[in-house]
C-alpha cells in the first residue's frame, strides 16, 4: 500500500479526533454553563435571611448537589405571619435540573404568599397543591409546613409526602414527629392534608430536613432519622447552639451514598437549658 495513503488516513484520523475533541469541549462548556445557571437560580430562590423572632432561634444548612446536572429541588423557608406566629416550610421537588430549581421557586413562593391568606397548614398545602396543578407542570414536590407560636410553643403541622421532622426536649428526650400527612403536592386535585398539633417546649428543638440528609443507597431512612434523633436529644440536653446542631445534622448527607440536595432547618425555643 502506498505510503501516501497511510499519510492521508493518518491526517483524516487526526482531523476527526480534533473535531471530536472540540465537540466534547463545547458540550462540557455548555453543561458547566447549565450547572452554573441552575445553581444561581437555586440560590436566588432561597431566602437570604431568617426572621428574628423573640423567643426563637433559627439555623439552616444547605448543601446543593453539584455532580453533573444534579442541581435544584430542595428548599427551606421561615417567615413571620401577620398574627405574630412563624411559618416554617421545607420541601423537595422531583428532579435535579434547571426545571426543578425553577419549580422549587414557584412552590416556595406559592406557600409563602398563600400563608398570608391562610396560615392553617392543612388548608395552605391544599391550596398550594391546587395552584401547582393549575400550572400544568409534570413535576411534583414533597413538603412540610408548620405554624409556630413563639410565645406558647404551640405548633401546627401538615405534611405532603415529606419525611417527618425530629423533636427534642431540654431533658434529652427526642423522637420523630408523629403526624399522618397526605400525598405530594402537584399529584391530585382536591386533596386534604390533616393537621397535627404539638407543643415545642422551652429549651426544646425542632429539626426539619429533606431526604438527602437521611436516605440513600448507603443509609436507610430509618437509620438516618435515628441519627438525627440522637443528635437532637444530645444537643437539647447539653444546651448546644442550634447552629452547631444544624451543622452536625447536615454531615449525615455525606453517608447516604449518592449526590443529592440536602437541607436542614433547626428551630430552638428559648428557655431553661437553651443555648445562646
Amino acid at each position: 500500500m502506498p505510503r501516501k495513503r497511510f499519510t492521508d488516513q493518518g491526517d483524516e484520523l487526526l482531523a476527526r479526533l480534533g473535531s471530536l475533541t472540540a465537540e466534547a469541549r463545547e458540550r462540557a462548556v455548555a453543561q458547566r454553563t447549565q450547572v452554573e445557571l441552575a445553581m444561581a437560580l437555586q440560590r436566588g430562590m432561597l431566602p437570604r435571611d431568617l426572621p428574628g423572632v423573640p423567643g426563637l432561634r433559627l439555623a439552616v444548612r444547605y448543601a446543593p448537589a453539584n455532580l453533573g446536572l444534579n442541581v435544584g429541588g430542595d428548599w427551606y423557608d421561615a417567615f413571620a405571619l401577620p398574627d405574630g406566629r412563624v411559618g416554617l416550610s421545607i420541601g423537595d421537588v422531583q428532579g435535579h435540573n434547571i426545571e426543578a430549581a425553577a419549580f422549587m421557586g414557584q412552590v416556595r413562593a406559592g406557600l409563602r404568599a398563600l400563608a398570608f391568606a391562610t396560615g392553617e397548614p392543612g388548608e395552605l398545602l391544599a391550596r398550594t397543591n391546587d395552584l401547582l396543578l393549575s400550572l400544568g407542570s409534570d413535576l411534583f414536590a414533597t413538603s412540610t409546613f408548620m405554624r409556630l407560636d413563639p410565645v406558647t410553643g404551640e405548633l401546627e403541622s401538615a405534611r405532603a409526602g415529606h419525611i417527618p421532622a425530629v423533636w427534642a426536649t431540654a431533658d434529652g428526650r427526642s423522637g420523630v414527629v408523629d403526624d399522618r400527612g397526605g400525598p405530594p403536592l402537584g399529584v391530585a386535585m382536591g386533596v386534604e392534608y390533616p393537621v397535627t398539633r404539638h407543643r415545642l417546649a422551652a429549651g426544646g428543638v425542632l429539626v426539619l430536613l429533606t431526604d438527602g440528609v437521611v436516605e440513600g443507597p448507603s443509609l436507610h431512612i430509618e437509620d438516618g432519622l435515628d441519627q438525627v434523633v440522637r443528635l437532637a436529644g444530645l444537643a437539647a440536653l447539653a444546651g448546644l447552639q442550634i447552629h452547631a446542631l444544624a451543622a452536625a445534622v447536615i454531615k449525615g448527607a455525606a453517608s447516604v451514598g449518592h449526590d443529592d440536595d440536602a437541607a436542614v432547618l433547626v428551630v430552638g425555643r428559648d428557655g431553661a437549658g437553651a443555648g445562646p
